[in-house]
């Protein structure tokens, strides 16, 4: 395994454990998901891979090299896009993404050529000569992400990159990130989108609290759903939420979107109850579907976790047995 993580904790003072007994790894040529809400000890984790954090317990290795004893080693191994949007300030989004990839070590050629084939991947290429302090959030998220894949490492970790980025360009994004995976490297993506990783990573880790509750590929975790239809309504404005009728196994309420969850065989019956919602003017829009990777995260942590369109979180979910 080209990333391995083993029994690793991190505990803050006062006792918060960000990070509690997590163990998995990440091979070469493998898009590898780490899920979870905000504050699920997504980031922390990631912090200690790259040295940025030292763990109170447990291992980090690189290619068989223990990276805990030599963060150095780790940094030079890692290409790694943050969280946070960097600080691009004078400079244009070709000049931060060739000076990034020089600085780890590409030849210029080579880098210029990377430089303008992410450009293009990415369609930014309308604000490529435009001082960063004048480009909007999603070209600054799409920049950084580009700045990681330009020279990229033999793990390359991507913390939220889809943020900000709209989402014709965000598709655009997750097909380089699957070229990085194709390429050979192992990719980390951290993300709470539980809906579009769901279409790019081959295996997955679900954090819940600092803690590991699920791991396996997209279809392995769907087994658990396999048997149910998941249900979405929207409201129209104004419209107060109907009662759940009895076929309905659980509910997630985000304001006027209703997430719901329902045996298969119930299919009619839940049509039937939509048709009497439609009759009273209740519905703007709904979709019935097989059960998502949502559902189980739904299932496994209590919370939604798919970002809106602005690539931030929903305020807020209930979820409850109906």
């Amino acid at each position: 395994m080209l990333l391995e993580i083993r029994d690793l904790t991190k505990v803050y003072r006062r006792g918060k454990r960000a990070n509690d007994d997590i163990t998995f790894s990440v091979p070469a040529g493998t898009v590898y998901g780490l899920l979870g809400h905000n504050g699920a000890g997504k980031t922390t984790l990631v912090n200690q891979v790259i040295g940025l954090l030292k763990p109170t317990a447990g291992a980090i290795a690189i290619n068989g090299r223990d990276v805990v004893a030599d963060p150095a080693f780790a940094r030079r191994e890692c290409s790694f896009q943050a969280q946070a949007q960097v600080p691009i300030n004078g400079l244009t989004p070709r000049q931060a993404i060739e000076m990034v990839g020089r600085l780890r070590g590409g030849s210029a050629a080579d880098v210029r050529a990377r430089t303008t084939h992410l450009i293009e991947a990415l369609d930014i290429g309308e604000w490529e000569k435009t001082d960063g302090a004048r480009l909007s959030g999603g070209v600054k998220r799409l920049t950084s992400f580009a700045m990681a894949a330009v020279t990229p490492g033999r793990v390359v970790m991507l913390d939220e990159p889809t943020n900000d980025v709209d989402p014709v360009r965000r598709r655009l994004l997750w097909e380089q990130v699957r070229a990085l995976g194709r390429d050979g490297a192992a990719v980390l993506l951290v993300t709470h989108n539980v809906v579009e990783a769901e279409r790019s990573v081959e295996r997955l880790v679900i954090l819940d609290e600092g803690k590991v509750v699920a791991e396996g590929t997209p279809t392995e975790l769907k087994a658990r759903v396999a048997n149910d239809l998941r249900l979405e309504i929207v409201l129209e404005p104004g419209t107060e939420q109907p009662t759940m009728p009895e076929f309905v196994t659980s509910s997630t309420v985000i304001g006027s979107r209703i997430l719901a969850r329902l045996p298969a065989d119930r299919a009619t019956a839940a049509l039937a109850w939509i048709e009497e919602l439609k009759s009273r003017k209740c519905i703007d829009e709904f979709g019935m579907t097989a059960a998502t990777l949502e559902d189980v995260y739904v299932e496994l942590v209590g919370k939604v976790a798919v970002a809106n369109g602005d690539g931030k979180e929903p305020e807020a979910a209930d979820v409850g047995a109906a």
